[in-house]
């Protein structure tokens, strides 16, 4: 009698893991096949991530474009990586801090380039293919960002999805903008001292798909094995997006397992993720 509880429970954990990694049904995500988005615009020396110029030579280049977008203390959506302004503008505050008009005190890598608005990036873009990040440092259910983002994003005149590492950001998406291509960004973790075992775990091997049901998965190319990971594309096979080959053999190295690429050109020793 026991071996057959223990079977079934053994069952009822497997099924439980199937559905809790499974990803959205299959939608047409032709438009976001085989593309290589910019990391950040095209940026290296002399040209900061997430700056105007950076987009513009991104767009000049041909590339589809990577972003990160976070509210302003005045809710202003803007275009930014950091939670903290330190590494990118030498001052220690969080963007959640000030307002817009505070941040175009600063500079961006001691460059002329400013942390710019999202709709004036969007401007620039033009219909360049595009993934917008919405970062959780507003909060990881942060409904406003989520709505404020999409509202711009409905008159962007090129192909758009959008992704997150918060499942809760992208299930606002799977509820109030079904039609929009959404992505559940994630990697092994092992990085992430932040977070709990549990979070850890559930986000590295993709259990909080049930929560977010992505149309495509976009995963550090370098983890490529965790459990997880193998398990939802193998079964489900989803668009599988790698993020971020630095140089060309990392790029030629995610080409052999993910569907598009998002790219540095140059080698980084210190990236930050």
């Amino acid at each position: 009698m026991l071996k057959y509880i223990i079977l079934a429970l053994i069952i009822v954990f497997i099924a439980g893991v199937l559905f809790a990694i499974a990803p959205n049904s299959h939608r047409d995500y032709s438009d976001f096949k085989g593309l290589m988005y910019a990391h950040r615009g095209l940026h290296g020396p002399g040209v900061p991530e997430n700056s105007m110029k950076a987009f513009r030579l991104a767009v000049e280049a041909g590339y589809g474009v990577e972003l990160d977008v976070q509210f302003t203390k005045d809710h202003h959506i803007v275009v930014f990586h950091d939670p903290n302004l330190k590494r990118m503008c030498g001052i220690d505050r969080r963007v959640r801090d000030c307002t817009y008009e505070e941040l175009l005190k600063y500079d961006l890598h001691g460059s002329d380039e400013k942390i710019p608005l999202f709709e004036d990036v969007l401007k620039t873009l033009g219909n360049t293919p595009l993934v917008c990040e919405l970062k959780n440092h507003n909060g990881n259910r942060n409904n406003r960002l989520c709505r404020e983002t999409y509202e711009y994003l409905k008159e962007y005149k090129g192909k758009f999805c959008i992704e997150s590492f918060s499942p809760f950001l992208v299930q606002w998406f799977r509820l109030n903008a079904p039609e929009v291509i959404r992505g559940q960004l994630s990697c092994s973790m092992k990085d992430e001292g932040g977070l709990g075992y549990i979070a850890r775990l559930s986000l590295s091997q993709l259990i909080i798909n049930f929560i977010s049901r992505p149309d495509f998965i976009a995963y550090r190319h370098q983890d490529y094995r965790q459990p997880g990971f193998v398990l939802c594309a193998k079964l489900y096979k989803p668009l599988l997006v790698a993020w971020t080959a630095r140089g060309a053999a990392e790029q030629a190295e995610a080409w052999k397992r993910f569907d598009s690429v998002i790219f540095e050109q140059y080698e980084n020793p210190n990236p930050v993720e």
